[in-house]
């Protein structure tokens, strides 16, 4: 990435991100580091004042499809998720310092990017089907099912 990234975080548009655990590794493999994330994002989502309307969380990475927070700046909620699940986790560092920002302004794209989230647990080989994998939103779309993070829906 460039030294001098620049984000355009105050458009009104939604945000696809990503970021990664320290060099790649798996953090997230377990279901108890994984729901320690989901607490930690929706009460974010609560605090930040942001929807969530796509996540999935994998072994060492995460995709979030958010809109932008009403309170603060979307990077200042992006760096208080990261520092909480830090401060929760036993491996230091967690995180990779940046993260991947690319804003969805089109509904096809919004729809092309929550459509990467819920496939990639497949296309990675974690689980047979998108519905078999819990810690994403896919259930609450297909099936109207709570999670842990509210989602609201695109459609």
């Amino acid at each position: 990435m460039p030294p001098r990234l620049h984000r355009q975080q105050i458009s009104g548009h939604l945000h696809f991100l990503t970021f990664s655990c320290q060099d790649r590794l798996p953090y997230l493999d377990s279901s108890a580091s994984r729901t320690l994330f989901e607490s930690v994002l929706e009460s974010r989502r609560e605090q930040y004042a942001f929807h969530v309307y796509g996540y999935v969380v994998m072994p060492e990475h995460v995709h979030l499809l958010l809109s932008e927070p009403h309170v603060q700046p979307l990077s200042k909620a992006i760096a208080s998720i990261k520092r909480e699940a830090s401060r929760l986790s036993p491996q230091s560092p967690f995180w990779l310092p940046r993260y991947y920002d690319f804003n969805v302004f089109s509904t096809g794209k919004r729809i092309e990017k929550l459509r990467y989230i819920h496939r990639n647990p497949v296309s990675r080989g974690l689980a047979s089907k998108a519905e078999d994998y819990v810690w994403s939103s896919f259930r609450s779309y297909a099936f109207h099912e709570p999670t842990r993070v509210t989602v609201t829906h695109l459609f």
